[in-house]
């Protein structure tokens, strides 16, 4: 028997020609390369990773490409940062197929003109522009302005979470009012204005390092800066006619897979009731189930969640029930920590302390409980 070696067959550690280098583009990058030069003609200008001539910066060093900037390869390959040259503002572009989806530019459009645009209570992303892809006659580009997760940086006062949740139900009750269901309105779907929070900039792939990725970017606290929350994703929403009556539609699946109604038949249903569910369902197990403390939200959240969708509340009564629970809340309850069920107890007493120094200044200098944004 010939003995046995440690060092494993070559052809099992070699390279092969045609696998690509770690560190370079990937297939779902290709098409911003490849558009790289016609964007910047419509004036936005993407990373350095996407020009045609693009030699990455690690090459002949001693560097690995995840320590580079340009090394970082996007996640979803249809959504990408670019700077807008006319003013330096970091946007998104969101690359669409108007045959699978082809009322999100004209919901998104709607959504953002005339008087519906300045409406204090419109949270849905507002739309730029739309830039018609050259050669594809069925592609279209979203540009948007570049927002991060609702979440993140995390929530600090229960304050911070009422300002949340109000902004979300009054920009549901926005598009239920101009006759639009969300219909996919989960935790992935809402997301906050980072300007304010993060206003040194973060790297818009890699969200929680600088955008050298030096190291971690410095976050304020909602309190000290507030911020607004918007409505993402218009992919399945639709919009109808309040003369044709109350509309029916067959169930679309979005995000959240846990709606009753969608379990048990597939028959035509109102859509509205369905978006009720999703923020509700978002509330429970967000807040609720994850964090200690929110008990006070439980029974308007169980309305909202209900498996006749029947009997759900309408946004109308949420937003209305939702502002008399708020106003039954001391100023103690709403300074005080949010604190997950899981948190780390030594990472805890850490929050403890910087919160108790935060929460005396904000005392001290009138800073209000429920950090509500400039309009």
């Amino acid at each position: 028997m010939a003995e046995q070696s440690d060092v494993p067959p070559a052809q099992d550690t070699a390279q092969t020609a045609d696998e690509p280098k770690p560190g370079t583009l990937g297939e779902s990058e290709f098409f911003w390369r490849d558009h790289w030069s016609w964007l910047q003609e419509c004036g936005y200008r993407l990373r350095p990773r996407y020009a045609p001539d693009w030699v990455p910066s690690w090459e002949g060093t001693s560097k690995t490409f995840y320590h580079c900037e340009d090394g970082v390869q996007i996640r979803v390959g249809r959504i990408m940062d670019a700077i807008r040259i006319s003013d330096n503002k970091r946007v998104a572009l969101k690359r669409i197929s108007k045959l699978e989806h082809p009322f999100e530019a004209e919901i998104g459009q709607f959504l953002s003109s005339g008087d519906l645009k300045t409406d204090p209570s419109n949270r849905c992303i507002p739309v730029y522009e739309i830039l018609q892809v050259p050669d594809e006659g069925d592609e279209i580009i979203i540009v948007m302005p570049l927002l991060r997760p609702y979440n993140s940086p995390r929530f600090d006062t229960f304050g911070e979470v009422v300002e949340f949740v109000r902004q979300i139900f009054e920009g549901l009750q926005f598009m239920h009012h101009h006759h639009v269901a969300h219909r996919d309105c989960d935790d992935c779907n809402i997301m906050l204005d980072p300007t304010e929070l993060l206003p040194s900039g973060y790297h818009p792939v890699d969200i929680n390092k600088k955008p050298d990725l030096s190291g971690r970017p410095k976050a304020y606290t909602r309190t000290q800066r507030p911020t607004k929350y918007y409505l993402i994703d218009f992919g399945i929403s639709r919009r109808y006619n309040p003369e044709d009556g109350p509309p029916l539609e067959y169930p679309i699946w979005g995000g959240d897979k846990t709606v009753p109604e969608f379990q048990k038949s597939d028959e035509k249903m109102d859509p509205f009731p369905t978006d009720v569910y999703y923020l509700g369902n978002l509330i429970r197990e967000d807040f609720i189930q994850a964090k200690l403390g929110f008990q006070f939200m439980e029974p308007l959240v169980v309305d909202m969640v209900q498996d006749d969708p029947t009997k759900r509340p309408t946004m109308d009564e949420v937003v209305a029930r939702f502002a008399t629970i708020v106003s039954s809340l001391s100023s103690w309850k709403l300074r005080s920590r949010v604190v997950g069920r899981k948190d780390n107890a030594i990472l805890g007493a850490y929050r403890t302390v910087t919160h108790w120094a935060r929460r005396v200044s904000y005392i001290v200098r009138r800073v209000p409980a429920i950090p509500t944004p400039k309009s």
